[in-house]
């Protein structure tokens, strides 16, 4: 029998690094017939490998779903039957990165006694016998701070070596290319990438030559920061389509009325749309159980669906075509308040080579769904509103909902990447499921 959570039949689906499905996938398999589910909401967590921060974003989000069903004020659609499922990934929480408090002033990630060691969780994404020899390399480098150029171009030689190769197409610029500038060029990266904005030494005067090199290794550790992003990029692209995707079509062929709908946060945003390439062929349009697709402050491309890049018009993105197997509408909600997403990882505008006056348009080319919704793909655009709120919704379109005044809470570096779970956010994930009205 399926456990419980806010009233709904749950299941964990869980997925190894090699997108392997575990036992609780076969269990989920298992009992789903048995539910006479008429609706499964389908959510997976990002940039965290704690699952018990996962489940608790799980239980939070589907809360505040339960909440809404639970007012007399809204009408539901008859005979609704929900089930709920949670994924699980091996990803992982770089340190400094928190999520917001819950809403009942719960913790709901690390407290600062608590936070992991950088090396603990860098390892969890690096797990390669090969990576893990790389990235004791590079913490020492990191905790030495040794004031010389040689070691600075080391840390990048070293860099080169821990990032697995792209195993998925990529609308950005893969990181081998952050690795491969000049010895100049990547000085000047380190520059622009430090975590410490100061121009100035603690007395006010200009900085000296070792507070130089301490915001160069500051700028190295964000680099690394990205590294672990590119990391967890592909591996939850790689997941959903080869884990995920395969697993929707298991559920399809067992239950073919059962409507699906995906919801996903951060990088697993990426994962469920990534599910969707991994969907057995003949499942687009009424044919796909797929009826609702919803990325939360999505950390990937922000034309990972169009048809034509803006910047180059014989391009595509890495999903096009995607969009006919939800045969619903597609949702994004963006926040300039989420920095993550907006402005923690500029390398690629860097290397792009652009100057300072056209910077808004360079950001633009490597943003992500989070920062402004899903472009190029013809979206109308919505304000996340509150319980109640009417959407426009069509089945194969897209409906960016601006979050600038709900997804708000969060310090650095993510901002407010994680504040994710609101009533405003819940009723979007219901009406667009075509559950309440």
């Amino acid at each position: 029998m399926a456990e419980s959570l806010a009233g709904f039949p749950f299941w964990v689906l869980e997925f190894d690094k090699d997108c392997n499905a575990l036992d609780s996938v076969a269990r989920f398999l298992g009992e789903l017939p048995g539910e006479g589910l008429t609706d499964l909401f389908i959510f997976s967590h990002g940039w965290n490998n704690d699952h018990a921060t996962a489940l608790d974003l799980y239980a939070r989000f589907f809360g505040a779903m339960r909440q809404i069903l639970d007012n007399p004020s809204v009408t539901v659609r008859p005979a609704a039957r929900i089930g709920v499922a949670g994924v699980l990934w091996p990803s992982i929480l770089f340190p400094g990165d928190t999520v917001p408090p819950a809403s009942d002033g719960g913790a709901s990630s690390f407290s600062p006694g608590q936070e992991p060691s950088l090396e603990s969780e860098l390892s969890k994404a690096f797990c390669r016998s090969d990576q893990q020899e790389t990235l004791q390399e590079l913490i020492e480098l990191l905790n030495n701070r040794t004031p010389s150029n040689e070691s600075l171009l080391l840390f990048r030689d070293k860099l080169k070596q821990l990032v697995t190769p792209a195993q998925l197409p990529s609308t950005q610029d893969d990181l081998e290319a952050v690795t491969k500038v000049d010895d100049d060029s990547w000085l000047e990266l380190l520059s622009k990438t430090t975590e410490v904005p100061a121009e100035t030494d603690s007395d006010g005067g200009a900085a000296s030559l070792g507070g130089v090199f301490d915001k160069l290794w500051d700028g190295a550790k964000g680099l690394l920061r990205v590294a672990t992003y590119w990391e967890m990029k592909n591996r939850a692209g790689l997941v959903g389509k080869n884990g995920l995707g395969p697993l929707l079509g298991k559920v399809n062929g067992g239950s073919p009325e059962l409507r699906i709908h995906l919801l996903g946060h951060s990088f697993g945003a990426r994962l469920v749309s990534y599910s969707l390439q991994g969907l057995p062929d003949g499942l687009i349009g009424p044919q796909s159980p797929i009826k609702m697709l919803l990325l939360l402050q999505g950390a990937f491309s922000h034309f990972a669906f169009a048809a034509k890049l803006p910047f180059d018009a014989g391009r595509s993105g890495d999903l096009i075509g995607m969009a006919k197997r939800v045969d619903g509408p597609l949702l994004a909600t963006y926040s300039r308040k989420d920095t993550a997403v907006g402005v923690s990882y500029p390398p690629a505008s860097f290397l792009a080579g652009a100057d300072a006056s056209d910077a808004g348009d360079v950001m633009y080319r490597w943003e992500g769904m989070g920062c402004d919704g899903a472009q190029a793909v013809d979206a109308k655009g919505e304000v996340l509103g509150d319980v109640f709120t009417k959407y426009p919704f069509a089945t194969g379109e897209w409906l960016n909902l601006d979050g600038n005044d709900v997804i708000v809470a969060g310090g650095p570096p993510s901002g407010a990447h994680s504040d994710i779970v609101h009533p405003e956010t819940a009723w979007a994930a219901l009406a667009a499921a075509r559950i309440v009205s």
